[in-house]
């Protein structure tokens, strides 16, 4: 809203070309959502309680965990609904990709906003099928990729870049549609997988959106595209409004989800915003730094899938329980413990994902 005020009254105000700056917008569009979702979130915390809205405990988990009964969970609603105003205040939200990612975002939502309100009203921790979380992301990411890649003036459009290379591209022609939806489904559910302690998957996710607020900005600079050897994707810079919005939101989140947590994230904002994060690397090109950057997201999947596939094939477990978080809880980890040291995994992952900006 506040962009094309700027541009409509700009020759009687200058001081409002202040608002054409990327840089200035995303500071307030973090503060606005920060202390939007500062205000709220107590609010909504009460009215959870009175409905009853509370997370069902996993009988199979660590015994400490049975104290968490009766927290109210679904705080995901809260991130999603002040990101996306915070968006639609300072944003171009008539840009395609900031359109396209809340596509994803806002889809996601309502399948997670779904699969909370199933585990509540059953009260245990099933809600909707694996297939049936699949085909909704799958299909919804592909659509996404879609237009995308229609609307990419670039000439990578269905191309893959290559860590450390300047100037190799792998061409997927039309199967880039699945590699990119398999993106995007793969960060959402590893996001997913992630949020099982008080602020595990929050402060995570605070720091891969500051990766990707930092791609979007280089990817949509000509100058500081051409200087990194990146190539330039137009109309991309638009994104950074997104990711810090929802970085603010996560902040204010993050003050009432910290240990212990007053209340959880619930899959409505997991899947969403893990989702936004995978639909970010796809629009700058940036999969496989997402894998890097990202590497904490990554090593929690990994956990499930090769605890699943031990099982099933030599009937032994990996871990003493998956995801990994839950492994070291068993094994005497304090919940507190656990949260930060995953936190400086994350934080060193970041910086690995930095690193590589330089390193082609």
């Amino acid at each position: 809203m506040f962009y094309f005020i700027a541009h409509y009254f700009t020759s009687n105000f200058p001081i409002l070309n202040v608002l054409k700056y990327i840089t200035f917008r995303s500071i307030c569009a973090m503060l606005f959502a920060f202390l939007l979702t500062m205000i709220i979130c107590p609010r909504f915390i009460n009215y959870l309680k009175f409905g009853g809205r509370t997370q069902p405990i996993r009988e199979d988990g660590p015994e400490t965990h049975l104290k968490k009964s009766g927290t109210p969970t679904m705080g995901g609603v809260v991130i999603v609904l002040v990101s996306l105003l915070s968006t639609l205040f300072w944003s171009n939200f008539l840009n395609i990709y900031v359109i396209l990612l809340w596509i994803i975002a806002i889809s996601y939502a309502i399948l997670g906003f779904i699969d909370d309100y199933l585990k509540i009203s059953k009260k245990n921790s099933r809600g909707v099928s694996y297939k049936t979380k699949l085909v909704w992301q799958l299909g919804i990411a592909a659509a996404v990729a879609l237009i995308a890649v229609m609307v990419d003036s670039s000439k990578i459009a269905t191309s893959i870049t290559v860590p450390f290379f300047k100037d190799y591209f792998i061409n997927l022609s039309w199967f880039y549609l699945v590699f990119a939806a398999i993106v995007i489904v793969g960060s959402s559910n590893a996001v997913n997988l992630t949020d099982g302690l008080d602020g595990l998957a929050t402060g995570p996710l605070i720091i891969i959106l500051g990766y990707f607020a930092l791609i979007a900005y280089i990817v949509g600079n000509t100058n500081f595209a051409n200087y990194l050897q990146i190539t330039h994707i137009p109309g991309t810079g638009e994104m950074v409004i997104v990711c810090a919005a929802m970085i603010g939101a996560s902040l204010g989140f993050l003050w009432y989800n910290a240990p212990p947590a007053k209340i959880f994230m619930g899959d409505v904002g997991s899947l969403s915003l893990g989702g936004a994060v995978g639909a970010m690397s796809v629009f700058t090109k940036h999969e496989f730094a997402l894998f890097f950057a990202g590497g904490l997201f990554v090593i929690e999947a990994l956990s499930v899938i090769l605890q699943v596939a031990s099982f099933k094939i030599y009937k032994k477990r990996i871990f003493k329980m998956a995801p990994i978080h839950h492994h070291f809880e068993k094994m005497g980890w304090s919940e507190s413990t656990v949260v930060i040291r995953f936190w400086i995994i994350a934080l060193m992952f970041g910086l690995l994902g930095l690193a590589m900006l330089k390193l082609r």
